[in-house]
């Protein structure tokens, strides 16, 4: 990969802006030290690179994901090259590339279908912002033009019902709700056959997070999963694992456990903006191989974005924005 922007810098679109705007406490915690670090020695040492260890292991990119990473920037002909500490940083954002996509297409988009009904599950621990989520992605995809009907499954807690309830009124999208019932499996069910018989084109699944009974979990999702898939063929299209950006390494935890009680295709990173340790996008791609398919940038319903590489490393170094 060759992705040394430094210099021609991408074209600032709205989304750029936002991203920037999302990610100015990572890039001042993590720019800031970076800086001090790199105008710190005179040239490339050892001792330089213990440091850089530190500050990667400060903005959640992990310890074994950073350990990696500051191997594979040693060993980088183009570091040895360098005659001072400035020329390395360009080259360290090139390795973030390298690291994110690891040489592959990676495919952050949502899997929706060109035709009939997209089926996605969205699960994640209570507290991560799941059913807001589900609320934000309904409103895009209906902004997008899509007829969209959402879930609620997450029957466990009658709160969250009410929740998504209220965000469905807001964001006016139509939801199937079935008040008192105990089996979220059966809420699905009729969501699947009110979605095809009414044409819809994405059903928006919540469902519980209940990881401290994760055999109970299991059994749920696996029940969820085969209801689905026999009412639409190759559904779930995709089951989004929901992280609040702001849990850091507990956010790696939480991927970890998911992964084992369901087939997670992707990640939806909630509340980016409020971490100044953003490097948990990379240790989740680098840990887990799971793509980030939408990030949280603020508040406000169109602050849910499609995931970008480009301006998620850019706006980790573009000074520009903090003048």
């Amino acid at each position: 990969m060759g992705f040394l922007f430094f210099g021609k810098k991408k074209q600032k679109t709205e989304v750029t802006k936002k991203y920037n705007l999302g990610m100015k406490k990572t890039r001042t915690g993590l720019l800031g030290r970076l800086k001090q670090v790199l105008t710190g020695y005179n040239s490339v040492t050892e001792e330089l690179f213990d440091d850089l260890t530190d500050i990667f292991i400060m903005a959640d990119i992990g310890v074994e994901t950073t350990l990696d990473f500051i191997e594979q920037l040693k060993e980088d002909p183009r570091v040895k090259e360098c005659q001072t500490t400035a020329e390395l940083q360009p080259i360290i954002v090139d390795k973030m590339f390298d690291l994110y996509l690891k040489g592959e297409i990676v495919n952050n988009n949502l899997n929706i279908q060109k035709d009939g009904l997209s089926v996605f599950l969205f699960v994640g621990v209570n507290g991560v912002g799941k059913t807001t989520t589900i609320a934000k992605i309904a409103a895009r995809l209906k902004k997008e033009g899509k007829k969209v009907l959402l879930a609620a499954g997450d029957t466990f807690r009658a709160g969250a019902v009410d929740q998504l309830e209220e965000w469905a009124k807001r964001v006016n999208v139509d939801i199937v709700i079935k008040k008192g019932a105990t089996d979220p499996s059966s809420v699905i069910f009729d969501a699947l056959n009110e979605a095809k018989n009414k044409k819809y084109d994405v059903l928006l699944c919540d469902t519980a997070g209940r990881l401290q009974n994760k055999a109970g979990l299991m059994a749920e999702l696996a029940k969820m999963n085969k209801v689905i898939e026999r009412e639409v063929p190759n559904a779930p299209h995709e089951t989004l694992l929901v992280i609040d950006a702001t849990t850091g390494q507990n956010g790696l935890s939480q991927a970890e456990a998911f992964m084992e009680v369901t087939h997670v295709t992707g990640v939806i990173l909630t509340k980016l903006d409020g971490t100044s340790k953003g490097g948990i996008v990379l240790a989740i791609k680098d840990k887990y191989n799971l793509p980030i398919k939408m990030v949280g940038l603020g508040e406000k319903v169109e602050d849910l974005e499609y995931f970008d590489l480009e301006d998620y490393i850019n706006s980790l170094f573009d000074e520009d924005e903090d003048e």
